[in-house]
């Protein structure tokens, strides 16, 4: 029994969806662009009074499994299209810099060399620098999905480390630090 899958998607003012009952494809379009997905043709969606639900045809495991996986995936296209996503990273170390012009972010990460990396241009990047505090890199966008994987590929370029807590982090994230040698006596 999924109890995602059965959790009614409320549709946002200005966003509309077509489905493809033969190909699967279910496309969202709102203020904040349009996306697509393929679903398996058998599930249904059915709307009503502003709210849409995923049906799965049959109690088999297979659809029992996707049921909950569809209906996530509708609901932050929706979510993405009506009000859009955000992620900030802090560059936590000496000497980190971040600059974005054109889509293309480059990160100075303590490495003998810049780090030029071009994003993709349906997200959209900022950086910002105050005097005194750590570089922040905000990424907004529609896909989640395409988000989290910019994100993780940037986070991936300086791991954060233990001992000192520094590299690329979400801001407000929490680092389990360890305590370094003791001192011999």
């Amino acid at each position: 029994m999924s109890r995602i899958g059965k959790k009614p998607i409320k549709l946002a003012s200005g966003v509309s969806y077509t489905f493809d009952q033969n190909s699967g494809e279910v496309a969202v379009k709102g203020p904040k662009g349009e996306l697509k997905q393929m679903i398996d043709p058998a599930f249904k969606l059915v709307e009503n009074e502003g709210e849409l639900t995923v049906e799965r045809p049959t109690e088999q495991k297979r659809h029992k499994a996707l049921h909950g996986l569809y209906r996530s995936l509708i609901n932050n296209m929706i979510l993405g299209v009506s009000e859009g996503f955000q992620n900030q990273l802090e560059l936590v170390g000496v000497g980190y810099k971040a600059t974005a012009q054109n889509n293309v972010l480059e990160l100075s990460l303590g490495y003998s060399h810049n780090i030029w990396l071009a994003v993709p241009p349906e997200i959209k990047v900022t950086a910002q620098t105050e005097k005194g505090k750590n570089p922040i890199v905000t990424l907004e966008g529609s896909d989640k999905q395409l988000l989290g994987q910019v994100t993780a590929k940037i986070r991936s370029l300086r791991k954060v480390e233990p001992y000192k807590g520094k590299g690329i982090r979400f801001v407000g994230e929490q680092i389990r630090r360890k305590a370094g040698k003791q001192a011999a006596k």
